[in-house]
């Protein structure tokens, strides 16, 4: 049904949900709160934890004061607890409350604490009597994520009225597997999800909810694989010579992980049936020259081989590091690049050379498998940090008349046993060993009182010739979320730092063609400071850049933190990662200390398993794995275990089922294929 359906939501309300891909009821019962605000007891002033609000009860000490600066009237207090600790509240722009807050009077002050020098703050408090907060206790507000012109006032009114509307299906999933999965209701779920009656209801809530994502991902896995059935090797490619000498002549030994897994890469190309192999290797293990050497074997055996990057930059960087190696080793071979930023005669001709054959190595972004684009004869097509592309890809080239062998790298540190579930149709190799030469980043966890120690580093690594990442949470302010953001935290960079030092920012709401540009100009070293969103995990390859500076480093996940770091230590020169972790919290450090110790992205990942637990709702999500909405592969590992066993049962029939239930199972079965079918860029 329409969100127009919903009593309220006219056309301009409809556009501006549209900004968050809400365009029909199913879609806003699936856009679930990223947070929840809960009214927990008071604590006391010294147990506070600046990552949460929290509630204190105090006594007000002396009637309040007022203070004016150019922007704000200050008005502000001095509150004690029962303890005799002692904190200071401060509003902004609201004198009238100087009438209320008389002195000895006692109220519950709920808000969120920090240190502002050496003393501890509360600013913009909310204010509640005894009694009144008393009734508030247990509530869970939920936050939504918002777009300009949307309150939250209005999605939470939105929900409720669409679940007044969608509440009344059947269960798709039979009552025998949610009895022995310990699955709560679907209906009872989606409203618990966004408007949970207290913790167990949530967690009950989000556990079956993720055991949907998994259960339906792994359903339309399964139809695809069944559809591949491993077909037969139309393109059978051999190991050349030519591609030996280049083994030889290359500057550094491989591994001999590398070795290993071109084995594997060179019997799938020879062999009987079409590869579809998964390269799974941690950040910096090797896994680009593994790829350009099976590239190299299919260009030498007549055929087209097809890198797909996730960024314009980082495909010219593939793009110029082949027709470098092509040149020095003289190979007859050409190559082709693609890329959005191409004006249209450029892709013209690059179309009519791909078409002809005439070059047989060709590097783009997503876009080079558009309608545009016509194959002579491809063998090999591989993609980098494009984790479900495989499928997709596969599905867009069958329809072109082909079935060509498929690599998929990725730096995900997935488990072994996870990634046999997520990647089931392909075949998996692992690249455990990183390169003899490179040198291990040195880390460390630091306070914000470390900041200015790490500027003047920063000052002095730029002035030995190498680059810096700083990284931050956030594009620009925001009332919501109390984080370093990109566009004032450069500003301030290029006030601290001297003025020959050149400092840029790059982030995720800039348009293509700016951020190739700062990509560029960052990866030819005329940029010296780039700070920058996440925008940077799988973006480009500077192994002149040594030290990276993550702020706010706890609001990340550990997975999501290691790819970062990931993007120094590329070069012969000694790597540095700061991590400033911005929270008082022991475990916020206690998880960061994981990665102080360890450059293992799956230790990494295994540990921060045991830490977060499913139960953790409130961590930052690790990335945005396979789309899902709500589950996390990392914290709900065993639910996705579980889903998996599920599929399995229910394909032999293992789950007692009525008639009416095997119904409706079949047709959100059947709904939920063709979803998945309809998401393939066909």
């Amino acid at each position: 049904m329409d969100i127009r359906d919903i009593k309220g939501i006219g056309e301009k309300t409809a556009s501006l949900f549209g900004k968050l891909g809400i365009y029909t009821m199913e879609e806003l019962l699936q856009y679930y709160p990223r947070n929840y605000d809960c009214f927990e007891s008071p604590i006391c002033i010294r147990d506070f934890d600046d990552s949460k609000t929290a509630a204190i009860k105090g006594v007000i000490l002396d009637n309040p004061t007022i203070t004016y600066t150019n922007r704000y009237k200050l008005l502000s207090v001095i509150v004690k607890d029962e303890n005799n600790d002692r904190i200071k509240l401060i509003w902004y722009n609201m004198p009238f409350l100087k009438g209320t807050l008389k002195s000895g009077s006692t109220y519950i002050f709920r808000g969120r604490i920090n240190y502002k020098g050496n003393n501890i703050i509360m600013e913009q408090p909310e204010i509640y009597s005894l009694h009144a907060y008393d009734e508030k206790m247990g509530e869970m507000q939920p936050i939504y994520g918002l777009t300009k012109g949307l309150s939250g006032k209005t999605v939470i009114k939105a929900v409720k009225e669409a679940l007044n509307i969608c509440n009344h299906e059947k269960d798709y999933l039979p009552l025998s597997l949610r009895k022995e999965y310990h699955l709560a209701e679907y209906n009872f779920s989606v409203r618990n999800i966004h408007f949970p009656k207290d913790m167990d209801n949530l967690r009950e809530a989000r556990k079956r909810l993720a055991f949907d994502e998994f259960f339906r991902f792994i359903i339309s896995l399964r139809e695809f694989k069944g559809k591949d059935k491993r077909e037969k090797n139309n393109f059978i490619i051999e190991h050349h010579k030519e591609t030996e000498k280049i083994i030889e002549g290359l500057p550094f030994n491989l591994t001999d992980a590398q070795k290993t897994v071109f084995e594997e890469i060179k019997s799938d190309l020879s062999g009987q049936t079409v590869m579809n192999r998964l390269i799974q290797g941690d950040v910096g293990s090797g896994k680009t020259i593994v790829a350009v050497l099976a590239m190299i074997d299919t260009a030498l055996s007549k055929y087209q081989a097809i890198m797909m990057a996730p960024t314009e930059v980082l495909a010219k960087q593939h793009y110029d590091y082949i027709t470098q190696m092509i040149t020095d080793f003289n190979l007859p071979v050409e190559t082709s690049i693609l890329t959005g930023s191409m004006t249209a005669k450029q892709k013209r001709i690059e179309y009519e050379r791909i078409k002809s054959g005439n070059t047989k190595i060709i590097i783009g972004t997503h876009a080079i498998i558009q309608e545009n684009v016509i194959f002579d004869n491809p063998g090999l097509v591989i993609t980098d940090e494009q984790h479900r592309f495989g499928v997709r890809q596969r599905e867009n080239l069958a329809e072109k008349g082909c079935r060509p062998h498929i690599l998929v790298m990725s730096a995900t540190p997935i488990p072994r046993t996870l990634a046999i579930i997520l990647y089931g149709d392909l075949d998996i190799s692992v690249m455990n060993q990183m390169p003899a030469d490179r040198l291990p980043i040195k880390n460390c966890v630091v306070g914000t009182d470390y900041r200015n120690n790490a500027y003047k580093f920063i000052e002095k690594e730029v002035k030995k010739g190498r680059q810096v990442y700083v990284i931050c949470a956030m594009v620009e302010e925001s009332d919501n979320y109390e984080a370093e953001n990109v566009m004032d935290y450069s500003k301030k960079l290029k006030n601290i730092l001297p003025s020959d030092i050149c400092v840029e920012y790059l982030h995720g709401k800039m348009k293509p063609a700016m951020k190739n540009l700062i990509m560029e100009r960052f990866a030819t070293g005329e940029i010296n400071v780039l700070v920058s969103t996440t925008v940077i995990e799988v973006g480009i390859n500077v192994p002149n850049a040594t030290v990276m500076m993550i702020e706010d480093a706890q609001r990340f996940g550990l997975a999501a933190l290691h790819q970062l770091r990931g993007r120094v230590g590329r070069g012969k020169h000694q790597s540095y990662c700061i991590f400033v972790n911005t929270s008082k919290s022991a475990e916020a450090q206690k998880r960061l200390d994981i990665l102080n110790k360890s450059n293992d992205g799956f230790f990494i990942a295994s540990q921060d398993m045991k830490l977060r637990g499913p139960g953790d709702f409130f961590g930052v999500r690790q990335s945005g794995e396979m789309d899902f909405n709500i589950a996390d592969i990392y914290s709900d590992a065993d639910i996705l275990k579980n889903a998996s066993e599920a599929v399995e049962k229910m394909e032999i029939g293992e789950f007692e089922m009525s008639a009416e239930e095997k119904d409706i199972y079949i047709q959100e079965i059947e709904k939920c294929i063709k979803k998945a079918y309809s998401n393939i860029n066909l």
